[in-house]
């Protein structure tokens, strides 16, 4: 069944396009109604509208999606078009979503928290069938962390193996320590080598002074 929204309606709504920014309002109303994050695993979304004024919200997806809540033990079908009035802890008036119970499909047409808490969620099917599961069973797992600044870890990685390929050696980064030793060594092979030549110039002058003396001695 294709959902029309009379332009009416449309007029008054907040319209997200996209997927990223129809999970996020998806998001955010589960959120402002007290109802688990992970309660619209919707993909793909073309559409998200939102009237405020009455609560009433619709979704489009580019396909039907099929969810099993691992938690509850059920398999849960949002249609490519799915709607609903949003209520303080509530979801009613849904279409376009169906829980499979045995073997059949039962239309759900209600989602809510119990009244008074007690941490259970009860889904309601028409028909006047119903269902309670923990709460928990459909908060969304948050995603796992992001390495360690793997941009800087990739980017030395990619530069070591491009010098690599070129027959470069990296360069190693030097520390003070590091970089006062080798002045150090560098300061000592220079007093030596000044020291060379001093040593150097000493015998040239000494055969300067034995080349004079030869002569003199003939004479006499």
């Amino acid at each position: 069944m294709t959902l029309t929204i009379p332009d009416d309606v449309r007029a008054k709504a907040e319209v997200y396009v996209g997927d990223a920014a129809g999970k996020e309002k998806t998001r955010l109303l589960l959120e402002e109604t007290g109802l688990p994050s992970g309660l619209l695993p919707l993909q793909d979304i073309i559409e998200c509208g939102y009237v405020e004024e009455t609560g009433f919200v619709w979704l489009k997806q580019k396909k039907k999606v099929d969810h099993y809540f691992a938690k509850a033990g059920r398999h849960v079908s949002y249609a490519a078009e799915v709607s609903a009035i949003a209520d303080k802890g509530r979801l009613k008036k849904i279409t376009g979503v169906k829980a499979k119970e045995l073997l059949i499909w039962v239309t759900l047409h209600e989602i809510c928290l119990d009244d008074p808490p007690t941490g259970k969620l009860v889904c309601k099917a028409i028909g006047g069938l119903s269902r309670s599961f923990p709460v928990e069973a459909f908060v969304a797992e948050a995603p796992p962390p992001p390495p360690n600044n793997p941009a800087a870890a990739t980017a030395d990685t990619t530069n070591n193996t491009q010098q690599a390929t070129n027959g470069e050696v990296p360069k190693k980064e030097t520390t003070n320590t590091e970089q006062q030793a080798d002045d150090d060594k560098e300061e000592s092979a220079a007093a030596a080598i000044d020291g060379i030549d001093e040593k150097m110039k000493e015998m040239n002058k000494e055969n300067v002074v034995q080349a004079e003396a030869v002569p003199l001695a003939a004479k006499n």
